[in-house]
């Protein structure tokens, strides 16, 4: 049996991490549509202020509260070694493009910006607690262990507002095995 070789990216984790990080928190100023991000464990009572008013924190929709047109996909691509987390997007029109993907992880989150010429998928490599497996398989499965569960994918778009999509699905090979 050939030994596995481990690499850096690879989780020394003995067991699945726990989420650890707070909720995401994001206002939106109702007059120049700037974002904030509100990072800590300890959100002021108080809202950010942006053009002399209080912002408004945007709640984030689910999958199927948005419109048919506007469909995201996520996708747990390598194995043990390395792994990383596709998303992608199909809108019409396009305009209801995504501005800015976050995942947020067990222990952080990814950010990236999405340019008007950027074709999905948008890929985020995973490393240390964020890369946990259960299996040492060299491709995930996406199976009944849910290595990746916990984790969420806010995805940001003018038209559509904050959308929150749990990575938490198995595949349909497993769902039919059972």
């Amino acid at each position: 049996m050939a030994e596995l070789q481990f690499g850096p990216l690879r989780s020394k984790a003995a067991r699945k991490p726990w989420p650890e990080c707070p909720d995401m928190v994001i206002y939106r100023c109702s007059y120049c549509s700037r974002l904030y991000q509100g990072m800590g464990y300890d959100m002021p009572a108080k809202e950010p202020a942006c053009c002399g008013t209080s912002m408004e924190q945007l709640k984030p929709q689910q999958l199927e509260d948005v419109p048919a047109d506007f469909n995201v996909d996520y996708k747990i691509v390598g194995g043990f070694n390395q792994n990383a987390v596709q998303v992608f997007w199909e809108t019409k029109p396009p305009e209801n493009n995504p501005e800015w993907i976050l995942l947020k992880t067990f222990v952080g989150g990814y950010m990236k910006y999405v340019t008007s010429k950027k074709q999905p998928p948008v890929v985020f490599p995973l490393s240390d607690e964020d890369a946990y497996v259960y299996c040492n398989r060299s491709t995930c499965q996406q199976c009944v262990f849910r290595c990746k569960r916990g984790f969420i994918i806010y995805l940001y778009s003018k038209t559509i507002g904050l959308l929150e999509v749990p990575l938490d699905r198995v595949s349909d090979y497993f769902k039919l095995q059972s």
